[in-house]
């Protein structure tokens, strides 16, 4: 007999973990870097093939919270380039050499 996987359980969300950003469960991998991926292009067997701790249910259950939550992940996901864009300008600024 199959087992029967309650999806909603799949993606948790805890205020001590990551921010509270959404997770898939028992991971620790964030909803947000599996659309980021899926954003960049690629299609869930490839996510489940880079990150390949996670089975395609996983992934799947997060591209299903990503697109009922876009909103909340878009934004999550431009503040996340912000900040990466606001280190990297004042890392070359400290090292000019590297650009």
């Amino acid at each position: 007999m199959a087992t029967i996987t309650d999806i909603g359980k799949l993606i948790t969300t805890n205020s001590q973990l990551r921010g509270g950003r959404p997770l898939i469960a028992g991971t620790g991998t964030s909803v947000r870097r599996v659309a980021g991926l899926y954003k960049q292009g690629y299609s869930a067997e490839e996510i489940a093939r880079r990150l390949n701790h996670l089975t395609i249910t996983q992934i799947y259950a997060s591209l299903a919270y990503f697109h009922a939550n876009r909103e909340e992940i878009e934004q999550d996901l431009a503040e996340e380039q912000q900040a990466y864009e606001q280190l990297a300008a004042l890392h070359y600024q400290k090292n000019p050499n590297l650009q």
